[in-house]
């Protein structure tokens, strides 16, 4: 799976929010001013040509939809990014945050009951 730029990244959590779309319906999505339609029809196009969404022509136009599910994503690029800066310990990202207080103890609290209901 290969890595996805910040505006591929974004497109995709559009096109994974939206399901089966087109490249306007992803426009409308973005935040005003919104890009051009035919940048986004580039990163479209990006998406395409690395695999996460397939086409179907419908007309003169494509409809596009995710090839890959968002978990899929989530998890092969945390692995990495715990490999790559936490020595592969979540326990040590977990730490991080904590000294950095950036997770307060109520939310370690919240996790612990988290992980504890996906045992059962």
């Amino acid at each position: 799976m290969e890595k996805l730029t910040i505006q591929e990244e974004e497109a995709m959590i559009y096109i994974w929010e939206l399901g089966s779309c087109f490249v306007k319906d992803i426009v409308a999505k973005y935040s005003q001013p919104a890009p051009p339609y035919t940048t986004v029809a580039s990163i479209v196009k990006n998406l395409e040509r690395k695999q996460y969404v397939t086409a179907a022509r419908v007309g003169n136009t494509y409809q596009y939809t995710p090839a890959i599910r968002e978990s899929e994503y989530k998890r092969t690029f945390m692995s990495g990014f715990v490999r790559n800066y936490f020595e592969n310990s979540y326990k040590e990202m977990v730490s991080f945050f904590a000294k950095e207080q950036k997770i307060s103890t109520n939310d370690l609290k919240d996790i612990i009951n988290m992980i504890e209901k996906g045992k059962e």
